[in-house]
């Protein structure tokens, strides 16, 4: 009876190990033939959903006998079933997706780097939003010399003129300062302090891939500095197909872009070569004595080399830009002589090195470093800044890809030192800063309907202390059609007098820091978003509508110090600043309208409640596109600008920004032109933009456009 019994127990095991299957599935895009990751599937007997990995692949285990179906869908691909009667041959089906009709679900596609875990848009819990593609041809089109435009014309993001005569200007994300921003390049923070004051102004679009904005606290993911939010900037790589792009360029202001870029794959090695020069005259369209846009020359030279093998990949590249601009006195910039002017000089080295290597089927060790060596040099008449920085960014992580959770875990270094030149009888700026950081980030899809990302990081900051920062944001697919995200993170910045405030004065009378009585500014923000999108016959539609506040404890402002000099502290207030942005894209065959809102409501709480200076309490913008694919690209814009607050407490004047793009594309060739601002506002309509004697001027806050209408134009060729 006992072996009986054993027997019956050992039979009954047998036949429900051979009722147990898998079904394993890879699922490529039909035309492509690339893996579409981020692919949900859906086992539809067992109601049961899983999100492919990296590599496009899925799998489900414990499938009794039987006839099982299996559905796939991913955002802008049609969705595909199979059925598979089991007991069925232990394989990998292979699934092939076709481009849904839909237009404007392409973008969903696009894979996430910012966040370490390489996810697409529509499978990553934290809001981020991608210019890519045709997008960042657009918007290169119309100002091929650098990303202040691409970037000032997003909905929720603003570029503060921070000079009346050099141009320079800073990022302005949800209201706060451009200080509050942190500029990545592939994922390295390169951009900060000192070096970032004309960044936006050095950066040519050409050699870019894409370019990733996340809104709102997010100094978990790569230190203190994002409180505002984070814009990475990501690089063309090699791909298959050798790739050689010429720009030139010519505006009505006198100014000329050349840029080059290169790229092509040799087996297991690689190679990318982007080059420009940019020029601009001066230029004074209100015929004030002026400069609306100074004079300048730039030089850029960047190389990457790629090294790929079968556990180990590796890049390194530098880049160096040189630049001399300066504005100001028309008379005195064209004869010399004598005239106020303002003078920048600068050159920045860079260095990037990344080496990869696979510790196992899903996992992977990656090391990161970069170099940053930035000297500038501002001068105007009885008054010079000269400085050196020196920083580095080193991180070390590893990653490891699930079937439902992905992992980071790393710790880096950060460096910042500011070496000042003696250039006046006041004190020294310089500082030593450094930086180290451990951190851990988790993507868990916990079902087809709901995705949780979390993340942890601890900074230590040699002169100011410790920094604990968690983030979390977690994702609602209610249908295909509706998706909502929710999340909120905690930020710091440390102090720093490289502000917006103190730009505008060249660094003049400014104190240095004082590192015993200053702390580090502290934020913690949220958001939420509901993102819908749909399609009536040839008729698409979505819209994304986002509500988001952040709030920053003692806020570092510039204070009278006595004897006619400043110094920043801590305020023993704050600031809020809260919001919803609204984006709107309708499409019916080949026209596309783009409409999007901001508003912000931005103040400060240290003394009497104030609204938040130079902040545009509502903002439209307004695209409207006509593109026939490889032949005809044609579009219109306008945008609006509500009255702004100055910082003497005085309210400028709402206006409206319109410009008209055309280009015209044959195999490998495209021209373009482009009307930017045709109708011609300038602030110097509104009122004088200086006060005081002509050699001696004291500019006012700068809240709208003072080149005027400018218009550029140029070719493309792409071999």
């Amino acid at each position: 009876m006992k072996y009986l019994l054993s027997c019956l127990v050992l039979c009954c095991t047998l036949a429900t190990a051979h009722a147990q299957n898998r079904f394993r599935a890879r699922i490529i895009s039909a035309e492509t033939k690339t893996a579409l990751p981020g692919t949900s599937v859906t086992w539809q007997q067992a109601k049961r959903s899983v999100v492919a990995d990296s590599t496009g692949t899925t799998s489900f285990s414990n499938i009794p006998d039987g006839e099982q179906v299996f559905l796939f869908t991913h955002i802008g691909f049609e969705a595909a079933s199979i059925r598979v009667l089991f007991p069925a041959e232990d394989s990998v089906f292979t699934i092939e997706l076709t481009t849904a009709e839909a237009e404007e679900d392409e973008e969903a596609a696009v894979i996430v780097t910012a966040m370490r875990t390489s996810r697409t848009i529509a499978n990553t819990p934290t809001r981020t939003e991608v210019i890519s593609g045709e997008e960042l041809d657009e918007k290169a089109n119309m100002k091929p010399g650098d990303i202040r435009m691409l970037l000032s014309e997003s909905t929720g993001i603003q570029t503060q003129q921070t000079s009346a005569t050099s141009y320079s200007a800073g990022i302005r994300i949800q209201g706060l300062d451009g200080r509050y921003t942190q500029i990545l390049r592939d994922g390295y923070p390169m951009y900060a302090g000192f070096s970032g004051g004309l960044s936006i102004l050095q950066i040519a679009p050409l050699d870019l891939r894409q370019v990733e904005v996340i809104k709102g606290s997010a100094s978990t993911l790569y230190g203190g500095g994002a409180i505002a939010g984070l814009v990475n900037l990501v690089s063309k790589t090699p791909g298959e197909d050798r790739e050689i792009s010429l720009l030139v360029n010519g505006t009505t202001a006198r100014g000329l872009d050349l840029s080059a870029f290169y790229s092509e794959r040799y087996g297991k090695t690689g190679l990318t070569v982007f080059g420009s020069r940019n020029s601009s005259a001066a230029f004074d369209p209100a015929n004030i004595g002026f400069t609306a846009i100074p004079k300048a020359e730039r030089y850029t030279i960047n190389p990457r080399f790629f090294v790929y093998g079968k556990k180990l990949t590796a890049d390194i590249g530098f880049s160096y830009i040189t630049e001399d601009r300066i504005g100001g006195d028309m008379d005195f910039i064209k004869k010399g002589g004598t005239g106020f002017y303002e003078e920048n000089k600068t050159n920045r080295l860079t260095t990037q090195f990344g080496l990869a290597r696979k510790t196992g089927k899903h996992s992977s060790l990656q090391l990161k470093n970069s170099y940053s060596r930035f000297s500038r040099s501002i001068a105007i008449p009885s008054y010079e800044f000269e400085a050196l920085q020196q920083s580095s960014f080193t991180e070390l992580d590893w990653t490891r890809k699930g079937e439902k959770a992905d992992w980071v875990i790393g710790a880096n270094l950060v460096t910042d030192k500011l070496a000042e030149q003696q250039r006046s009888s006041s004190p020294l700026r310089s500082y030593q800063y450094n930086t180290v950081g451990l951190f851990i980030q988790n993507a868990w899809t916990v079902s087809g309907f709901f995705t949780l990302e979390t993340g942890l990081r601890g900074d230590y900051v040699n002169e100011y202390g410790f920094e604990l920062l968690p983030r979390v944001s977690a994702m609602f697919r209610i249908n295909p059609s509706i998706t909502t995200r929710i999340g909120g993170g905690y930020g710091y910045k440390s102090p720093t007098i490289f502000t917006e405030d103190a730009e505008r004065s060249q660094f003049r009378r400014i104190l240095p820091i004082d590192i015993n009585a200053t702390r580090n500014e502290r934020s913690m923000g949220g958001n939420w978003d509901l993102n819908y999108r749909t399609r009536f016959g040839e008729f698409g539609f979505s819209i994304n509508h986002l509500f988001f506040y952040t709030r920053l404890n003692r806020p570092l402002v510039l204070t009278d110090a006595g004897n006619g000099e400043q110094q920043f502290v801590n305020s023993t207030g704050h600031i809020d600043t809260k919001g919803m942005e609204t984006n709107i894209k309708l499409s019916w065959h080949d026209f596309k309208l783009f409409v999007g809102y901001t508003y912000t409501d931005a103040y400060t709480h240290f003394g009497p409640e104030t609204w938040l200076p130079l902040t545009a309490r509502h903002r439209l913008n307004n695209v409207l596109m006509y593109e026939v694919e490889e032949k005809w690209k044609i579009g219109l814009e306008a945008y609006y600008f509500s009255p702004q607050r100055l910082n003497d407490g005085s309210k400028g004047e709402p206006y409206w920004i319109a410009g008209f793009m055309v280009e015209k594309f044959w195999e490998k060739f495209s021209v373009f032109i482009n009307f930017e601002n045709f109708g011609d506002t300038r602030q110097t309509k509104f009122g004088p933009i200086y006060t005081g004697p002509v050699n001696n001027p004291v500019f006012n806050d700068i809240y709208a456009p003072v080149d005027g209408f400018v218009i550029n134009g140029g070719f493309k060729i792409r071999l």
